[in-house]
């Protein structure tokens, strides 16, 4: 099993991960073009994917499925609380399929675990993939964490976590007070100290595989991501890899 990023951050999400020949997308929210070339730049055509999976309706996230998936056919998973607020956009498309935040189902070669997540959308999840030997978590857009979310987590073989902000920028930036208030609230996103405590709390004797994610580029740095991150783990900081906006970052083998 393998991973990659086509791009994290506020301004467009996709994560890809492969076994075998099964390749499913996590998000996508570039354009048709944007997400062919970032595909391309991994070695691959929208042709090979299996699926999309979507983990919310807010546009960084699912605004380009619904053109994408509709151009190359690809078969499109959501919650029902997720399809139910984006339904109009995907009015026409067949292979539209919906689950509950709690239903374990399977894609192919890999079982998919849906993760429900306090975030302020209408069925948000975050997955667990696995294909019956090692599991990769997928952690972003959530405000706080949870004891179910850390038992998903616990004993992982790889972790993409959000890091979104750091708490002295994000309060000595130039967001307006109600944006910084939602960013840093329990349904908003994780601080790199909070991203940190979550590794202290779950079993992490597994991982392999650590990469910070849905940086702000305005109110974080790598630098400071990877230190919390690093700091926990008792690692050195270049062991933290760093999914960044305009590349993400390249396959990873679990």
């Amino acid at each position: 099993m393998r991973f990659a990023s086509l791009g994290s951050g506020s301004e467009g999400n996709g994560l890809v991960v492969e076994c075998g020949g099964t390749r499913v997308l996590i998000d996508c929210g570039f354009g048709v073009r944007d997400t062919t070339a970032r595909l391309g730049r991994l070695g691959l055509l929208p042709s090979s994917l299996t699926a999309i999976l979507v983990t919310h309706e807010h546009t960084d996230h699912v605004g380009g499925v619904p053109a994408f998936a509709g151009r190359h056919g690809i078969p499109v998973w959501a919650t029902f609380g997720t399809l139910a607020a984006v339904s109009a956009r995907f009015e026409g498309m067949t292979h539209v399929y919906g689950f509950d935040s709690h239903d374990r189902f399977a894609i192919d070669a890999l079982e998919i675990t849906p993760v429900p997540v306090p975030h302020d959308a209408r069925e948000p999840v975050q997955y667990v993939i696995g294909d019956g030997a090692r599991r990769l978590g997928v952690l972003t857009d959530i405000g706080v964490s949870t004891e179910h979310v850390e038992a998903s987590l616990s004993g992982c073989d790889a972790l993409v976590l959000e890091c979104n902000h750091d708490l002295d920028m994000l309060e000595a930036g130039d967001y307006p007070y109600p944006l910084k208030k939602r960013i840093a609230g329990r349904l908003g996103h994780l601080h790199n100290e909070a991203a940190a405590e979550i590794l202290a709390r779950i079993d992490t004797t597994r991982l392999t595989h650590i990469v910070a994610a849905h940086l702000s580029q305005q109110n974080n740095t790598p630098e400071l991501a990877r230190a919390a991150l690093a700091s926990t783990l008792g690692c050195p900081g270049d062991w933290v890899g760093i999914a960044d906006q305009g590349t993400g970052f390249d396959w990873r083998d679990i």
